[in-house]
C-alpha cells in the first residue's frame, strides 16, 4: 500500500478501521543539513517536554479534540485539574493527560475517562471522544461508577 491508499489525516488513517497490522514500512526522506535537524529536533523536545507531563507514566493524550474547542481548555476550565481516581490523577501540567500517580489500575483510568466526559458534557454540551482503545474485556468485578449506564 502506499501512503496514499492510507487515507491518512490527524490522528487518522483507514487502517485504524480495517484492523490491517503493518508489519514492515518504508520511509522517503529529503535530505538536509544535519545541524539544522538536530536543532529542530532539540526545539521540539523541550516544546514537548516543558508542556506534557512525561515525568510519569501515562496512555498519552486521552481525547480527541473536538470541533472549536481545545480538551485541555476545558478539562481545566471546569476544575479537573489535579482529580483523581485511585492512582488515575489528571495531570496538573496538561490537563489532557491522565497519569499514573501510583498503582493506577485500568479500571481507574476508564472511571477518569467518564468522569471527565461527564463533566464536560455537563458543563459545556461537549462531547469528548477518547483517542485511546481500552482493549480487553470487562469483567463483572470492574466498578465503573460515573453515572452512565454500561454493559
Amino acid at each position: 500500500m502506499k501512503n496514499e491508499d492510507l487515507k491518512l489525516a490527524y490522528r487518522y488513517s483507514d487502517l485504524q478501521e480495517s484492523g490491517d497490522i503493518v508489519v514492515e514500512a518504508r520511509f522517503k526522506l529529503k535530505a538536509g543539513d544535519y545541524d539544522t535537524i538536530q536543532a529542530k529536533i532539540a526545539e521540539l523536545t523541550e516544546k514537548r517536554e516543558s508542556k506534557q507531563p512525561l515525568e510519569y507514566p501515562s496512555c498519552g493524550s486521552v481525547f480527541k479534540r473536538p470541533v472549536g474547542h481545545y480538551t485541555g481548555k476545558l478539562i481545566q476550565d471546569a476544575g479537573l485539574q489535579g482529580y483523581t481516581i485511585g492512582g488515575a490523577q489528571i495531570s496538573k501540567k496538561h490537563a489532557g493527560f491522565i497519569i499514573n500517580i501510583g498503582g493506577a489500575s485500568a479500571t481507574d483510568y476508564i472511571n477518569m475517562i467518564h468522569h471527565i466526559q461527564e463533566i464536560i458534557y455537563e458543563k459545556n454540551h461537549v462531547l469528548l471522544e477518547p483517542e485511546v482503545r481500552i482493549l480487553g474485556k470487562r469483567t463483572k468485578y470492574d466498578v465503573v461508577d460515573d453515572g452512565f449506564e454500561h454493559q
